[in-house]
């Protein structure tokens, strides 16, 4: 019963379905002051949030995370409550064991073991800790980065906790991630029966032909960090229920997760270029939920990819790929970023788990990066 195992376990047994927190940040909150954190309770709506740091100068290195997690889906479909952590054959198992409760417990004690063997450590440390990241994502991160940065407060490095590690802990370091800009498209026809269609306009049969030219298109070749921007379709939607009506309206829903070789206005002009071809009759709402972000190697990349090896004995691999995170609310202020965590086979699922003897391997990394930044020999 290592401390890291302990406080994993004291999180996970709170139901912080988001945005709810239910004390998680409180105990993360003790237990930083204990060492000599100072805390900002950060609430925007119903989101709570806080930033702890230690220290007043510079460079800052911050641990970023979230206390919130996803629902549990059907809980009869658990083996045993998700709330309620146990071990099975080694394997933690609750909701947030992997994404991303172990690491939060890992951040922490590995700052306490830090802290207790270094207490004059060069710079300062903190945490960006949300309840907002498995949410609309408006309330967490985002607004407590627009904070610090309207006192002039620069994070230098900072490491997210998401589970990034494939088939073994350490062997994948997310060192960007990919833009997501997000569309919703409705296609304008004339609604009529469908015994009579030169009296109508059907929306799907005018689509159709856009449809197969934007998939057919190359938006970039990517690059050594990122893989070529995709364009996906989600969902499509047009009719009344009737088998007898031609629709007066598609809804079409499609996203692209994009790298740093093409840009948002790119994509969004080339989109509505394809459907001005097509003369269609359109509306159309964009939402970029994150730019492309990307941490080449350097000073926070060498500590991490060196504290694995330390620790783990093995190399890791710097990838892009997934979905987003709250990394892409921070690049963007200059800071380097990577994202490093347990491995992600579980994470969302049902019976959510993570190897128990990782926690303490994850908090060990941990603190080797912070000696290598903040206190280097």
């Amino acid at each position: 019963m290592s401390a890291t195992f302990e406080l994993s376990c004291d999180l996970i047994s709170r139901a912080s379905v988001t945005p709810a927190d239910e004390g998680c940040q409180e105990l993360m909150i003790a237990r930083l002051e204990a060492i000599g954190f100072t805390i900002e309770r950060l609430r925007f709506d119903d989101v709570d949030n806080f930033w702890a740091r230690r220290g007043d100068s510079a460079p800052l290195f911050a641990f970023a995370g979230h206390t919130d997690v996803v629902p549990t889906g059907p809980v009869e479909q658990w083996q045993s409550d998700p709330f309620a952590p146990v071990v099975r054959d080694g394997m933690l198992y609750g909701r947030g064991a992997a994404d991303m409760k172990g690491s939060l417990a890992a951040m922490v004690t590995a700052c306490e073991r830090f802290v207790a063997g270094h207490p004059d450590h060069q710079g300062s440390i903190a945490f960006l800790i949300t309840s907002d990241e498995e949410g609309p994502s408006i309330n967490g991160t985002v607004k407590v980065v627009e904070h610090l940065e309207a006192r002039g407060e620069k994070i230098d490095w900072c490491l997210v906790g998401e589970p990034t590690s494939s088939d073994t802990l350490g062997d994948v370091i997310k060192n960007g991630r990919r833009g997501s800009l997000g569309c919703m498209l409705t296609v304008h026809g004339v609604q009529g029966h469908i015994a009579y269609p030169h009296l109508a306009k059907n929306p799907i049969h005018l689509f159709a032909p856009a449809l197969t030219e934007l998939c057919d298109i190359e938006w970039d070749s990517g690059n050594d960090y990122f893989p070529a921007t995709s364009f996906q379709v989600s969902n499509i939607n047009g009719g009344t229920g009737a088998t007898n009506v031609i629709p007066g309206e598609l809804e079409v829903i499609f996203n692209f997760r994009f790298s740093t070789e093409v840009t948002e206005q790119q994509l969004r002009d080339g989109v509505e270029a394809v459907l001005d071809q097509h003369q269609l009759n359109y509306t159309i709402d964009w939402n970029l939920s994150g730019q492309p972000f990307l941490t080449p190697p350097g000073a926070l990349v060498n500590a991490t990819v060196a504290a694995i090896k330390d620790i783990a004995g093995i190399d890791a691999e710097l990838s892009t790929s997934g979905g987003t995170s709250d990394g892409r609310f921070i690049a963007p202020t200059g800071s380097q970023v990577i994202e490093l965590g347990p491995l992600n086979a579980t994470i969302h699922k049902i019976d959510e788990c993570v190897c128990a003897k990782d926690l303490d391997q994850l908090s060990a990394i941990y603190e080797r990066v912070l000696i290598k930044l903040l206190d280097p020999v």
